[in-house]
């Protein structure tokens, strides 16, 4: 009984702890600050007012492993509806950087849509000369190279 136990112990230990390592890759997938995807940015708010606007933990979501704010009901209800069509690309992570095999953190204020969906970028360089100078190039590359770091932690990308 005592073996068993143990056992039970150590599969009980292992399962939680993939669990949280699930948990904690599928957050690094997402560009998280302040405890909210896109830094509390109602991603939404791009699309219907075209501007970016902060949200409010008051109309949270939970999505593929991110708490998202809104500043609306309205928009969280749009959001639940459909996050695949409001959530950023690239996890929320600069899109110049994602073309490079980077993941670096974005601001709000430098983002664009282009068929339907939502870029952000981190400085107005990476914005202005990289993603808006060549968009298709940056988009493409970007694509190409999210599939390979979108499970990696920035940690471990900077560590490359």
């Amino acid at each position: 009984m005592k073996t068993y136990g143990k056992k039970f112990a150590a599969m009980t230990m292992a399962m939680a702890f993939s669990f949280v390592a699930q948990q904690a890759q599928a957050v690094d997938e997402h560009y998280i600050d302040g405890g909210a995807a896109v830094g509390g940015t109602d991603v939404v708010a791009y699309h219907t007012i075209g501007a970016p606007t902060p949200g409010s933990s008051e109309f949270a979501s939970e999505y593929q492993g991110a708490t998202w704010y809104f500043s609306s009901a309205e928009n969280q209800a749009l959001f639940d509806a459909d996050p695949a069509k409001y959530a950023p690309a690239y996890g929320g992570w600069c899109s110049a950087g994602a073309s490079k095999g980077k993941k670096v953190p974005t601001q709000p204020e430098l983002w664009a849509i282009v068929d339907g969906q939502l870029y952000l970028n981190s400085s107005p360089d990476a914005h202005n000369k990289l993603f808006l100078a060549d968009t298709e190039t940056v988009i493409s590359k970007g694509e190409s190279n999210w599939k390979v770091i979108f499970a990696t932690s920035r940690e471990a990308l900077l560590a490359q």
